[in-house]
């Protein structure tokens, strides 16, 4: 049994927005979220920057109780869960229920309660850390909070495979219910890690970016030749797939067809991105589709800003578009939302889908200086409206070379 899968909902916490509305008309108008952190051991860190979620307050969503047994990402998931069920208008009977799953991406899960344990543990001496500690920290909290709270029987899965995790999710969510394995998947990822542990472990791997002299919410510059590295951000996505039948009987909206995916390993080197690798992906992901690279009108880049990423994805893009690389319109929203690691390809995800949706593209700010390296059509500095989209890719390529590229087509076709 093969199926059509279509999104008919979306959900998004970010630091450039906190609805799928906010967030693409912020990228389309060039806001950066990247800012100066305000945390109380700004004093300890080096890199002083990064892109935390805006205005959220995590009492305006949950109890007091309800809170002792959420982390921070958990609670970013389900927020943005609430908005992807609320814009499907997704309702389950029971029987449908045991039909419907969860799929989401995290690379640490519950940083903030993992490094308080250590800290009370180890610095402050106390004998016993929150009796809840394992269930906050655990990685699968947000899928499980998630499942439970929609009663969504089907399967529930998390994955960590660093940056790719929640593409990743997103597709192995699309194949369960192409392959006839389920008719209703939430799916994306959730990361908050915006703690000293972490930030001071990325610290060391040298690959966070210098703050810019002239203003902190320039300092992520993708493909630009002034690049320094990333900037780490925080936030969630999580989009509604369903069966393209059950979804028009319904009369649901439907905002794309997920027509391709695929996932791969370089299997060549832990922190080193490899082009070989990265085209076998977008090529796999392509006859998923059925699409010739022809096809492509916009790709979501994965983009991190880092030089040997960069360069290697360019490359890759080069190798299977041929002399039409040069014509396809490639962005890195990241240069405003920052690197959200196992949430960002679901956030990414949306922004290609939107992308879709709005016939616009938005653009790669910050690119003043392109790299002779980075030749393509990067959309440098300003978004394009007016364009004629039928089918976007986004890209997502991890430390440990697990590479994932997700293809939307719009919807009908």
């Amino acid at each position: 049994m093969t199926r059509r899968v279509v999104i008919t909902g979306l959900g998004v916490i970010s630091p450039v927005g906190n609805t799928p509305s906010e967030f693409f008309t912020n990228l389309m108008a060039g806001q950066s979220g990247i800012q100066r952190l305000d945390v109380p051991f700004i004093d300890k860190l080096n890199t002083r920057i990064g892109a935390p979620v805006k205005n959220f307050n995590p009492s305006e969503h949950f109890s007091k109780m309800q809170l002792t047994s959420l982390d921070r990402f958990s609670q970013l998931a389900l927020v943005a869960a609430a908005q992807a069920v609320s814009d499907a208008k997704l309702e389950l009977s029971e029987a449908e229920q045991l039909r419907a799953g969860v799929y989401m991406g995290s690379c640490l899960g519950g940083a903030a309660t993992l490094e308080d344990g250590y800290v009370e543990v180890m610095q402050r001496d106390v004998p016993r850390v929150k009796p809840l500690s394992v269930l906050l920290s655990m990685n699968n909290a947000a899928a499980s909070h998630i499942s439970i709270k929609y009663a969504l029987q089907g399967p529930n899965v998390t994955y960590s495979t660093a940056c790719s995790s929640s593409a990743i999710a997103i597709g192995e969510a699309y194949r369960q219910i192409k392959d006839g394995y389920a008719d209703v998947m939430l799916a994306g990822g959730a990361e908050a890690m915006l703690t000293l542990g972490a930030l001071k472990a990325w610290e060391a791997l040298r690959t966070l970016a210098t703050e810019d002299e002239q203003d902190a919410r320039a300092s992520c510059k993708p493909f630009a030749k002034d690049r320094t590295g990333l900037v780490m951000g925080e936030g969630a996505a999580v989009l509604v797939l369903e069966d393209a039948e059950r979804a028009l009987q319904r009369g649901a909206k439907i905002y794309a067809e997920l027509v391709g995916y695929h996932s791969s390993s370089d299997a060549s080197h832990l922190t080193k991105p490899d082009a070989l690798g990265q085209t076998r992906t977008i090529l796999k992901a392509l006859n998923d589709a059925g699409l010739q690279p022809a096809d492509i009108d916009y790709i979501n880049a994965h983009g991190t800003a880092t030089h040997a990423g960069d360069v290697q994805e360019t490359l890759a893009i080069k190798a299977v578009f041929g002399a039409d690389a040069q014509n396809i319109p490639v962005s890195s929203t990241k240069s405003m939302h920052g690197h959200l690691m196992g949430a960002t390809g679901a956030v990414e995800f949306i922004a290609a889908v939107l992308a879709l949706q709005n016939n616009a593209v938005p653009p790669t700010i910050n690119l003043h200086h392109p790299d002779p390296e980075c030749d393509l059509d990067y959309v440098a500095n300003q978004g394009r409206t007016g364009l004629a989209l039928n089918a976007v890719m986004s890209n997502s390529f991890a430390f440990g070379g697990s590479n994932a590229v997700l293809i939307a087509q719009r919807f009908p076709r």
